[in-house]
């Protein structure tokens, strides 16, 4: 299970560089043709727009493998570690269902919602926006799952990054 994670880590790091990279691309090249040469490129706005859901729902979930979402500590802190423990379990099935129930499924509805309608520029179906949103609630039940594991077999309570 700690090779799958460093692999989903490694290729997650990878996709949000890639995409950052491109946004800046895409965005530099859109500044440039709409105030130098007065042109504005459609195309490179909406590839931007793309760009940017995808990194921040793919950075989102390469977050949560890494621990390192904002959270309320001092309550769990109070806690003695038994509780600690439950509590981390808790927290982590809570956001596995939130993330089946919302992400993976009411991602998995949007998307096929959105199949039908076509991007104005690019003329590609606007379900390839979406699609990444059950996607990446995939990543975070498995990073969930994962720090379940973590927490059973250590019987210790997460590094909080």
């Amino acid at each position: 299970m700690e090779t799958l994670k460093k692999t989903l880590d490694k290729i997650l790091s990878t996709i949000c560089v890639g995409l950052f990279g491109a946004l800046v691309v895409l965005v530099t090249w859109q500044v440039f043709t709409r105030f130098i040469l007065n042109n504005p490129s459609t195309i490179t706005e909406e590839l931007a727009k793309y760009c940017f859901v995808w990194l921040v729902l793919f950075g989102a979930a390469f977050v949560f493998g890494e621990n390192g979402h904002m959270r309320i500590e001092f309550i769990q802190e109070a806690f003695p570690m038994k509780l600690k423990i439950i509590a981390q379990i808790f927290i982590e099935l809570s956001i596995i269902m939130f993330s089946v129930l919302v992400i993976v499924i009411g991602g998995l509805t949007i998307t096929k919602l959105a199949w039908t309608q076509m991007s104005a520029a690019l003329m590609i179906p606007v379900g390839y926006l979406y699609a990444v949103v059950p996607i990446s609630g995939l990543f975070i039940v498995f990073y969930c799952i994962y720090n379940i594991y973590t927490i059973i077999k250590t019987k210790k309570p997460l590094e909080i990054v």
